[in-house]
C-alpha cells in the first residue's frame, strides 16, 4: 500500500551507502523531475540539516557551479 501525501509533499526514509552515496526516491524526483545526469546543489548546515536544491531552480553565477564541479574533479585553482 502507498502513502499518500499532501499535494507537493514527499516524505522518506533513505539509507547511507558504504561509499557515502543516498538514492533519491523515485516519488521525489518524479515531484522535482530530477533526471539522470541533472546537478543538484547540496546545502549543509549543521543545525538546520541538508538541503538538496536544483540547479535549474536557483538563479546561480554560474561561477559557482564551476566551482562545485571543480571540487568534485578534485581539481583546484591556484
Amino acid at each position: 500500500m502507498e502513502l499518500q501525501y499532501p499535494k507537493g509533499k514527499f516524505l522518506s526514509i533513505v539509507k547511507v551507502g558504504e561509499k557515502g552515496q543516498i538514492v533519491i526516491p523515485k516519488g521525489a524526483r518524479e515531484l522535482f523531475g530530477i533526471q539522470p545526469g541533472d546537478q543538484l546543489l547540496l546545502m549543509a548546515d549543521k543545525k538546520r540539516g541538508i538541503a538538496l536544491v536544483s540547479e535549474a531552480s536557483l538563479a546561480a553565477p554560474e561561477r559557482l557551479w564551476d566551482m562545485a564541479k571543480e571540487q568534485d574533479d578534485g581539481s583546484s585553482e591556484g
